[in-house]
């Protein structure tokens, strides 16, 4: 039986959801000259991808940031990112904050990668880095969606604060959060409504260094080692 709608919008491929997560989990790094060196390629990425409001956002912060002078988006991510403002790319300090709990989930995380193949290398930042956790929903699409959503809480809570904070980051957020099924709520509370994960829960996202995963680029870079 033929369908009696045909949908005139466009859904984001399985690709253009990898690139866009991988883009955005670049662009949530520290700005420093390597990410502006990787811009033109981000941008070429995105450029291939389907015309999608996820992918809009992205290439609309890349705008931003290739336009900014470079001392200026080091500081104001600093001043962004910071948990005092409750603005944390950290995921298990959204659900656990800095509790004995969250060194279970750190733990749990790491298995998580391994568990695929991946194994994070020893680096200064833990396996919950947003950027860290989208390199690896690029890399691994399903169990990389299924980890976001567990998140998802965290994901919209901060999408709402750099919203609020009126930086350009909040695109990447809102960029993220569309490749994941379902809108977004409107609301602080009904994003607190999505649920909590229980005390037995299983593995949440752990720190890992930005480039730490498994060579993978969908933007072009040489090393692969976003």
């Amino acid at each position: 039986m033929r369908p009696r709608w045909t949908s005139r919008k466009r859904r984001p491929s399985a690709n253009d959801r990898a690139v866009v997560r991988r883009a955005a989990g670049l662009c949530l790094d520290y700005p420093d000259q390597e990410l502006f060196d990787r811009l033109p390629l981000i941008r070429a990425a995105l450029a291939e991808s389907g015309a999608h409001p996820t992918v809009t956002a992205v290439a609309g912060f890349v705008d931003y940031l290739a336009a900014e002078e470079p001392l200026r988006a080091e500081k104001h991510y600093v001043a962004t990112f910071d948990t005092r403002n409750r603005r944390s790319l950290h995921l298990t300090w959204w659900s656990d904050e800095d509790t004995r709990r969250r060194g279970f989930s750190l733990a749990t995380l790491k298995s998580r990668y391994r568990a695929h193949g991946l194994l994070p290398p020893d680096g200064t930042e833990l396996p919950d880095y947003l950027p860290a956790v989208l390199e690896y929903a690029a890399l691994e699409p399903e169990d990389g969606t299924a980890l976001l959503q567990e998140h998802r809480t965290g994901l919209e809570l901060l999408r709402f604060a750099l919203v609020e904070a009126g930086t350009p980051y909040a695109l990447l957020l809102e960029a993220v959060c569309g490749t994941l099924p379902g809108s977004s709520p409107r609301t602080r509370e009904a994003a607190r409504a999505l649920g909590s994960r229980p005390l037995d829960a299983g593995p949440e996202p752990v720190g890992l260094n930005a480039t730490g995963l498994l060579p993978w680029n969908p933007v072009g870079n040489p090393g692969g080692t976003g």
